[in-house]
């Protein structure tokens, strides 16, 4: 998942930066780390392939496994 597909991803879902962080379980600036691409130090800030497959399946209105 790329900077621009996790935009697009929230844009498509109607979240705010925080209500992304909220439901995803991380912080704000994660989230605008991950939209960047980069940390504030620069370094990258790759999105996990965790965190795209929970995008998805919130997406995908999937439930939890076991509910």
């Amino acid at each position: 998942m790329s900077p621009d597909d996790f935009k697009d991803w929230r844009s498509k879902m109607a979240l705010s930066q925080e209500a992304a962080a909220k439901v995803l379980g991380l912080s704000k600036a994660t989230i605008q780390n991950y939209e960047r691409g980069v940390r504030i130090d620069g370094k990258p800030a790759p999105i996990p392939f965790a965190t795209a497959l929970a995008c998805s399946a919130l997406f995908h209105r999937i439930d939890p496994w076991g509910n």
